[in-house]
């Protein structure tokens, strides 16, 4: 579909918080001390959040996906401290900005807590901010997408998800909403998942499909 086509389509644009619209990897590197290991505590967290299905503690699971990762335990505390210090991806702001007066939300894995903080550190104005704590559910599991399209009373098909990982692709076309894919990996579809609407290397163009 073109861009032309896909404009005005949708009534509200919901983000993926902490890769789409967050660089969170620098903090995880910066926490660590190593790119390496903050690499490897970060993906270890997405595989635990995306398995885990109903909501349990955030903070634990960072706990887990740092004995994962090979990351010292005490970290863990260090980088919820620290939390305050993510920052945007470079056009984040400029793209929300052109967005301002849209229907926003978040719909992202994290406690509510980390996800308002997360969420202030955009730029952005958002109407709803659904983390998995408030969902009960992570994503990919239907719930967690569900809860959010509850709470802004939309149907699936007038909601474009902003994604910045791979698994939202999927996770978010599963329940009837498009996809705009922030691949900034420049990764595959993931096998079995439909298209996305666009797949784009970072958020510039996404004006123009919402």
């Amino acid at each position: 579909m073109s861009p032309d086509s896909a404009a005005g389509r949708f009534e509200a644009i919901a983000f993926d918080l902490l890769t789409a619209l967050i660089d969170s990897w620098s903090l995880y590197a910066r926490v660590t001390g190593t790119e390496e290991m903050g690499r490897a505590w970060r993906l270890a967290s997405l595989r635990r959040v995306t398995s885990q299905g109903s909501y349990r503690s955030y903070e634990e699971i960072l706990l887990d996906a740092a004995a994962d990762a090979g990351v010292p335990a005490e970290k863990r505390d260090e980088l919820v401290a620290r939390w305050g210090e993510l920052k945007p991806w470079p056009e984040a702001p400029g793209v929300l900005e052109a967005l301002a007066g849209r229907r926003l939300a978040i719909v992202t894995n994290c406690s509510q807590r980390l996800a308002d903080i997360a969420a202030g550190v955009t730029g952005g104005r958002f109407e709803l901010v659904m983390s998995a704590e408030r969902a009960g559910a992570y994503k990919i599991d239907p719930r967690a997408y569900q809860a959010a399209l509850g709470a802004l009373r939309l149907p699936a098909d007038r909601v474009l998800f902003v994604a910045g990982s791979a698994h939202d692709v999927p996770g978010a076309s599963r329940v009837g909403m498009q996809v705009y894919w922030s691949n900034r990996q420049r990764l595959a579809v993931p096998r079995g998942s439909p298209s996305p609407l666009a797949d784009e290397p970072d958020l510039r163009r996404l004006p123009e499909f919402a």
